[in-house]
């Protein structure tokens, strides 16, 4: 299994005890974050995690940023992403079994990491449920 990761400036912490979370857990990564904690675009960190996932470079992605709205909103433009933000281990698995999800989207500014790293243990072992979730994911198509 391989991740890509990237963040911008409000995850960067969270970015670092991430990946040092999955090295621990013999995950290889691929870090397009910052590694700082000074302004930059989210944009220019989300688009090459999102297109490893889309291409199958990386099994899943994680992107991490303040409220995890505008990475949200960016990886969710490519037509085979379903990114999801979550903010507890609960729906971490909902995003995983039901909806297929294929990148964690993380707020940083409402999360304690305790928290995030058993989000990212969670969506890394839970399996899509499929049956009637499939239908529904079918139905998710680019515009």
């Amino acid at each position: 299994m391989n991740i890509s990761i990237g963040n911008d400036h409000a995850g960067t912490d969270y970015k670092f005890k991430i990946v040092e979370f999955l090295k621990s857990k013999k995950i290889q990564v691929i870090n397009y974050g910052t590694d700082s904690d000074s302004s930059v675009d989210y944009p220019d960190f989300v688009h090459p995690v999102a297109q490893d996932v889309e291409s199958k470079k990386a099994t899943f992605g994680i992107l991490i940023c303040g409220s995890a709205n505008g990475v949200a909103m960016t990886a969710n433009k490519y037509s085979n992403i379903r990114a999801g933000i979550c903010w507890t281990n609960e729906i971490v698995s909902l995003i995983r079994q039901h909806n297929n999800a294929n990148i964690l989207c993380i707020p940083a500014r409402f999360t304690e990491i305790e928290v995030v790293l058993e989000m990212v243990e969670t969506f890394i072992n839970k399996e899509f449920e499929g049956g009637r979730h499939q239908n529904r994911i079918n139905k998710i198509k680019p515009c």
